[in-house]
């Protein structure tokens, strides 16, 4: 494909810059194919294509192309025929324009359509006829049908050949339209009793690669003397027509003549076939010659039209001649608009000389019938200008204002300079888009708003407007609460504001008694980028409610002391008694009281004053009157509704106190106060026995989980190592056995064996342990007999007084309980275990014994016994009354019960290990499933009196 590449660039002075390129390509492209690559010819950048949002415009004719941005090139969008197109105009061009935006761009684009040899030559009918007179001389011409190609150039006919050859020779004549006149010449006389009827073929040959051709049958009848041709009287008529004529309009007459007489001169006029369908325009008299308008002709579609004609005599001689016919114009055409390209919105703050729309006006008339000026209509901020011949832009004159107009409509009128003129119009409608340049305008600067006291938190309590003139979201006026404190507490605290609706509600309960009033801030806010804002004051008052009823300050009521005022028998007539001081925190004639007797004991015997309170007497006091007086007074404030508070005065009628005292010993308290009363009690004993069940369900699920730990170390590769103190002993003695031991269980972690290390009781039965000794039972049991000498070096003597202090200079928690004197040493106190920590270790112990052995024998142990239901806080080993001297591994004790444990201490030794400890573990297991309380504290002397004295009570 050869392509030819002409770019003209014009830059002009106006804002857009419009470049024109032309391109060459064949007809019958296949859609798709390239046609150029416009970004490199005309120099844009493909993002540049993109964003200007690059189409080509073909105005009227049918859309052959397309523009892929993404690429930057011309496309084919349809196949092309150049004959469909333009026929037989040379050159064949389209002129496309290219259009981009931001800013507005025109690039025009001539695209010239060359020819390929794709149509062959053709005769209109495939077979001619001829009826030839012997006489004909020889020379004799004989006009054949033209062959049509619809190609042009070198593809277009070329010549033509004529077989056989022997009587006739074709004759080509070239013409003033570059078609070829084609005769056939009869070259030797024919002889028609030799040959009646000749057949000959004509072929036409195009120049086209490869070769095309077309044939037509030609057979020619001899017939008998006819030897002269009708002839034309002018090779060339022309003619003149108007566009628009009407049909039936006589266009012009041609003529011809014939020498030869009778039907051999009769002449039949005819139109030759041509390429372009004239004999639907023109039609020719085949008896007079005069040539007449059928259809109708347009001088924007053909300015010249020629007719080829010919005569034919009835002998078959022909001659031929042809019509120039010229198409005057006439101001039949409006101007055509087209909108290129236009902005629907132009924001408001646009500048001056701002493109919003381009277009084209076209006008297919000629001359000053082409020729056009538009306009648009006034008062509008808008102007147009012609940027080059047949395109127009328009532009805003002034700046533009959203809030004066938001929407143009602006009209476009296009008039040319014919007789009589003609117009059209177009209009466009220009949205003014909103900038952001108007805050929000409250009414005004401040505002008051009134609440009542104990509103309801969500109420509302104002609302605050505040306008926008500009639109959409620019106008969304958001209500926003400025930060701010009232008495040191957040503004936010009390009031909320709605964004949307600007309503202020109130966060909580106000109390008039505590805020009277504040103030807030409140801006409002649009949505506008950047936003715009402005702010007021709004001062909330608190208004009062008779939500506080009188408060009664004198006399003081209470639950348990009686007060009562003393009145003499000989009091007079309006004696004060006392005085009733009652007030009310509200405010106004909320807090305004009033004073009423509700009810006495006796008949009228005091008055009460409405206003002050005094409570007097109104006739003198008798011995009828009861030395108890009970009077009940109501105080009333002025609210609406009203609220009370009653206060009951008790007065005593008698003249010396011991009378009063007698009669007021038996005075018993007041019901409410009793119901009160019992119904604290009963609250209490609920929570009592509550508090009693859930520490005993804690405490067994305490030991159950404790039991399940175990199991797991158990089966777990980590040791369990319970932990002694050093060198500790349990001395107490004050349990149901005789004896107190103490174990130190050492196992692996892989073997199902125990080393169990006990130790024998001393003097005084106190078992020391060592944790450095390595003995068994049997070594402890050989040193028995040492152990059981009163004077072995072992035993423990008992200290002298110098050890002993009283029960207040005891360490330890208060109220401990012990014996009198307890004996003590000096230096550090060791940290003996706590209970707790001890039953943790034992339990450990005892669950490593009994995983350990296969069966279990019966036995008891001290453990079963202390800690059975029977148990009490006496038996509980008070560390306190044992004294650990560092150093030594004596312990200093005052506990006579020790003493008599010595004789079942050995027989508990005695005992085989493995039978001690299954021993040892049952009494544990069966005391850690059968706990039915809680021990019970040991009754000191101090309870004893106590105890006492209740069963006296």
């Amino acid at each position: 494909m050869r392509r030819q590449v002409l770019l003209f660039m014009l830059v002009l002075s106006l804002t857009p810059v419009f470049g024109q390129v032309s391109y060459s390509i064949p007809e019958e492209m296949e859609k798709g194919s390239l046609v150029c690559n416009l970004a490199q010819d005309l120099g844009l950048e493909f993002k540049r294509l993109k964003s200007g949002r690059a189409r080509i415009h073909s105005g009227d004719s049918a859309e052959y192309f397309e523009l892929n941005r993404e690429r930057g090139v011309l496309l084919i969008k349809e196949r092309m025929d150049r004959e469909t197109l333009c026929g037989e105009t040379t050159p064949c061009a389209l002129h496309l324009q290219m259009i981009m935006e931001n800013p507005m761009e025109l690039f025009r684009i001539t695209i010239e359509i060359t020819d390929i040899n794709d149509n062959a030559p053709s005769f209109s009918s495939s077979e001619k006829r001829f009826e030839i007179s012997e006489s004909a001389v020889i020379g004799s011409k004989f006009v054949l049908e033209k062959a049509i190609d619809a190609d042009i150039g070198t593809n277009d006919l070329q010549s033509y050949s004529l077989n056989p050859t022997n009587n006739f020779a074709l004759k080509l004549e070239n013409q003033a339209d570059g078609s070829k006149k084609v005769e056939m010449v009869l070259q030797k006389p024919l002889d028609r009793e030799h040959q009646d009827q000749i057949s000959l073929l004509l072929t036409a040959l195009d120049g086209g690669q490869p070769r095309m051709s077309g044939t037509m049958q030609i057979t020619v009848n001899v017939l008998d003397a006819n030897d002269n041709a009708p002839i034309f009287t002018k090779p060339v008529y022309k003619a003149t027509i108007t566009e628009n004529s009407p049909r039936g309009t006589s266009v012009i007459a041609v003529s011809a003549s014939d020498k030869d007489g009778g039907s051999n001169g009769e002449i039949t006029y005819a139109i030759s076939n041509s390429k372009r369908r004239l004999t639907d325009l023109f039609q020719i008299n085949g008896k007079t010659g005069d040539v007449i308008l059928i259809g109708e002709i347009d001088y924007e579609k053909a300015k010249l039209f020629q007719i080829d004609i010919e005569a034919i005599d009835n002998g078959g001689l022909s001659d031929s001649s042809k019509i120039l016919i010229d198409i005057t114009d006439v101001n039949d055409n409006s101007p055509q608009l087209k909108i290129l390209s236009k902005s629907d919105t132009i924001l408001e703050d646009s500048p001056e000389n701002t493109i919003i729309a381009m277009l084209s006006v076209n006008d297919p008339d000629s001359e000053r019938n082409g020729e056009v000026e538009c306009n648009i209509n006034e008062d509008i901020p808008f102007k147009i200008r012609s940027t080059m011949n047949g395109f127009y832009s328009l532009l805003t004159e002034v700046s533009l204002d959203r809030e004066i107009a938001s929407q143009y409509n602006i009209t476009v009128s296009c008039s040319d300079e014919g007789v009589p003129s003609l117009s059209s119009s177009v209009t466009l409608t220009l949205q003014i888009s909103d900038v952001n340049d108007n805050a929000p305008v409250f009414e005004s600067s401040s505002y008051e708003a009134y609440i009542v006291e104990n509103n309801t938190p969500g109420i509302s309590i104002f609302t605050v407007r505040a306008r926008d003139a500009d639109w959409n979201q620019n106008a969304r006026v958001s209500y926003i609460l400025e930060d701010s404190s009232v008495n040191g507490v957040p503004v936010s605290s009390y009031v909320s504001v709605s964004a949307d609706s600007g309503v202020i509600h109130a966060v909580r309960s106000f109390d008039y008694e505590q805020i009277k009033d504040f103030h807030i801030r409140v801006k409002a806010q649009d949505g506008g980028s950047p936003p715009l804002s402005s702010n007021m004051t709004v001062k909330i008052l608190i208004q009062d409610q008779n939500d506080n009823p009188p408060q009664v300050l004198y006399p003081v009521q209470t639950g348990g002391s009686l007060v009562a005022e003393m009145v003499p028998r000989s009091a007079d007539v309006g004696y004060l008694v006392t005085k009733v001081v009652a007030v009310d925190v509200d405010s106004g004639q909320n807090a305004w009281l009033s004073y009423k007797l509700q009810k006495a004991t006796d008949r009228p015997l005091f008055e009460v004053g409405l206003q002050n309170g005094e409570i007097r007497t109104i006739r003198q006091v008798t011995d009828k009157d009861a030395v108890k007086q009970r009077l009940t007074v109501i105080v009333e404030d002025n609210g609406q509704p009203s609220r009370s508070a009653t206060v009951i005065v008790n007065v005593a009628v008698a003249d010396s106190f011991p009378d009063v005292l007698s009669e007021f010993t038996d005075f018993t308290q007041d019901k409410e106060y009793n119901d009160n009363l019992t119904f604290y009690l009963v609250l209490a004993l609920a929570v009592v026995s509550f508090l009693f069940i859930t520490c005993l369900v804690v405490i067994i699920s305490v030991k159950i989980y404790r039991w399940r730990q175990s199991r797991i170390l158990y089966h777990s590769n980590l040791p369990v190592i319970p932990y002694y103190p050093p060198r500790y002993s349990d001395t107490l003695g004050t349990g149901t056995l005789q004896h107190v031991y103490n174990y130190e269980v050492c196992r692996t972690t892989d073997s199902r064996k125990s080393d169990c290390k006990l130790g024998r009781a001393g003097s005084q039965n106190v078992l020391i342990m060592d944790p450095s000794s390595t003995g068994t039972m049997q070594r402890i049991q050989n040193e028995k007999s040492i152990l059981d000498e009163p004077d072995s070096p072992l035993e423990q003597k008992p200290p002298n007084n110098d050890w002993r202090f009283t029960q207040g200079q005891r360490p330890g928690p208060s109220g401990a309980t012990g014996g009198p004197e307890v004996a003590m040493g000096t230096g550090p106190w060791p940290q003996p275990p706590t209970e707790a920590e001890q039953l943790q270790a034992l339990m450990a112990a005892a669950n490593e014994v009994s995983e350990a052995t296969a069966t279990l024998g019966p036995g008891t142990m001290g453990l079963s016994t202390r800690y059975s239901p029977q148990f009490t806080l006496q038996h509980v080993p008070d560390y306190r009354q044992n004294v650990y001297i560092p150093g030594s591994t004596a312990t200093l004790t005052s506990n006579p019960q020790q003493q008599q444990a010595t004789a079942q201490q050995a027989a508990q030794q005695a005992l085989p290990p493995a039978q001690m400890t299954a021993q040892m573990t049952a009494q544990m297991t069966a005391q850690m499933t059968s706990q039915p309380e809680p021990p019970k504290a040991a009754q000191t002397p101090a309870s004893k009196k106590k105890s006492t004295k209740k069963e006296k009570k």
